[in-house]
């Protein structure tokens, strides 16, 4: 029998809470940036963040059901509570079907029907095309970039109730910001990836020049979406300068990755990725029109 806090634990790990979280908070930010949404409710606010911890968590849940074997050979992966056999596939999906329902519903009621399609677009592309195809072909990343930038435009689209420029903006963002920082994931536990047939780096052979090359490119790219934003007078010069130190950074790093190409110099371009996020979309909340 498992504790109350155990069953707790097992059950946030099975949504993974803290990646989950981060995927919803862009998604607030974006609802707070939408021009319609002036003075911020708070209730509507945490129906947001409820209705999308739920979608996201039932994305990653299928993930793990699907993935129990696969996750229960890799050593990061290994205590997930269905790869450990402390949680049954069947009760993953379970809580997955319940969770889904539920956000997508809370979406629709609450917000508004495109923006709970949208949700649902999204959970289906993530759980059931994005996580087979991981073992196909590293199309895969272009792939789970959808659903992994959608919730900013789920966010503008809950707000705004429309699909303007600004809100693809958004999406942009986070979209293109993925390449680098998921390649330097797949860099770091490439060992990992190859023992269960996971084909996510762009070059066959594996971390490579092309790789960090690819990261190049893409931090590269950034810095003009960068100036999206402003240029749609969404919000003000502030964010625009910081926006470009941020991209700036980032490409100094996959720099920094295709010069040394080991594993620290990858692990340094993910976590300036994870500092990324939170610094560009506090920004631009902060400098909103």
């Amino acid at each position: 029998m498992f504790s109350l806090k155990q069953t707790l634990t097992n059950y946030a790990q099975l949504m993974k809470f803290t990646l989950s979280f981060t995927v919803v908070f862009t998604c607030v930010i974006c609802y707070m940036l939408a021009p319609t949404v002036k003075a911020y409710d708070w209730s509507m606010i945490l129906l947001l963040t409820f209705a999308g911890l739920c979608i996201t968590g039932s994305a990653n849940a299928i993930n793990q059901a699907v993935e129990k074997d696969t996750d229960a050979q890799m050593k990061r992966t290994a205590n997930r509570p269905v790869a450990s056999g402390r949680m049954t596939q069947a009760t993953a999906y379970t809580f997955a079907v319940i969770t889904g329902i539920l956000g997508v519903l809370m979406m629709w009621k609450y917000f508004n029907i495109s923006a709970a399609l949208l949700s649902a677009f999204s959970l289906f592309l993530y759980a059931f095309i994005y996580t087979p195809l991981k073992k196909i072909n590293s199309i895969a990343v272009l792939v789970g970039a959808f659903p992994g930038a959608l919730p900013c435009l789920i966010g503008w689209v809950a707000g705004n109730d429309d699909f303007a420029y600004a809100g693809w903006a958004l999406f942009l963002i986070q979209f293109i910001w993925q390449f680098p920082h998921f390649w330097a994931i797949a860099w770091v536990t490439h060992a990992d990836y190859s023992r269960v047939g996971f084909k996510l780096l762009p070059a066959k052979e594996g971390p490579t020049r092309f790789t960090a090359i690819q990261c190049i490119m893409y931090s590269v790219l950034m810095i003009p979406i960068g100036f999206l934003p402003h240029y749609l007078n969404l919000t003000g010069q502030v964010s625009m300068w910081i926006l470009l130190v941020a991209n700036i950074f980032m490409v100094v790093q996959c720099v920094r990755l295709y010069q040394n190409r080991g594993v620290p110099a990858a692990r340094r371009v993910m976590f300036s990725s994870y500092i990324y996020l939170p610094i560009v979309y506090l920004a631009l909340l902060a400098d909103k029109l």
